[in-house]
């Protein structure tokens, strides 16, 4: 486990400026400044053919919020382990689980030193709660949880976090395993949330991700619907299963949801 706060020097000068990186313009589009201009360019070339991606980017984000609104106000999970952090933005997981539960214990995973030199906003937390960081990789689930571990008490029912990371793992089998593995990891009671760009909504996206993934950027690999679902085997699905995000228990002051080529869901380990 690495300390962010204690080298911040370190982490900057591992960081590339002059490729630009999947988190950096995730970033951008989300209406953040933590990136580089070899990131706006590339956000902006990726905006020219789908301009949809920046609903993706943000609907994702509402995802990732309802979903942890739900784990923490109505079922009264209080350890989150999200794994694929990415850069610090509004409503962090432990801002929204610690809004609602204020004793709640995070847990933030990723391998980007970009996120680790900003770590310290995401380890802000309440003084009745926790948060830390893990510098590890999506792959080396081992790891991860031996880290983990430190701040989270894995004996009791933890929610695992994989927020458009499994789509960086190009084998879809090898992702399947890694999650396996980190639920195995996890008790009866715990609950896994995926959610990751999807084929088979909009061709105009899928066009736009294969030629980002050509740019010589970190390819990032959109999967079918069956393919997000195969992540949740052996769970209990919560109500309304995968979906594409924006009909996933959707706010009720909301405008009507679009389909999105953006899939995820909530499921419960028996």
């Amino acid at each position: 486990m690495t300390d962010p706060a204690g080298a911040p020097g370190a982490a900057h000068q591992k960081i590339d400026t002059s490729v630009p990186h999947s988190a950096r313009i995730w970033n951008y589009w989300l209406g953040g400044k933590d990136n580089y201009p070899v990131d706006e360019e590339a956000g902006d070339a990726y905006t020219a053919v789908f301009p949809g991606i920046v609903t993706i980017a943000r609907s994702s984000r509402a995802f990732l919020r309802r979903t942890i609104t739900y784990l923490a106000a109505e079922v009264g999970i209080r350890q989150f382990l999200d794994i694929g952090t990415g850069l610090p933005t509004a409503d962090n997981t432990h801002q929204v689980a610690q809004r609602i539960a204020p004793d709640a214990r995070i847990v933030y995973v990723d391998n980007d030193p970009m996120v680790l030199a900003h770590a310290r906003a995401l380890l802000y937390s309440t003084p009745q709660g926790a948060t830390s960081y893990v510098d590890a990789d999506v792959l080396d689930p081992d790891r991860i949880l031996e880290a983990a571990a430190g701040t989270l008490d894995l004996s009791r029912p933890t929610a695992l976090i994989l927020s458009n990371i499994l789509g960086h793992i190009a084998d879809h089998d090898q992702a399947r395993s890694v999650v396996t593995r980190l639920m195995a990891a996890l008790p009866s009671g715990s609950y896994l949330c995926v959610n990751d760009g999807s084929r088979g909504v909009d061709p105009v996206f899928e066009e736009a991700q294969d030629a980002y993934n050509e740019s010589g950027a970190v390819p990032y690999n959109l999967r079918t619907v069956d393919q997000i679902t195969a992540y949740f085997d052996g769970l209990d699905l919560v109500e309304p299963g995968v979906v594409t995000v924006p009909l996933w228990r959707p706010d009720a002051d909301s405008p009507a949801p679009e389909p999105i080529g953006e899939h995820g869901g909530l499921a419960r380990k028996p």
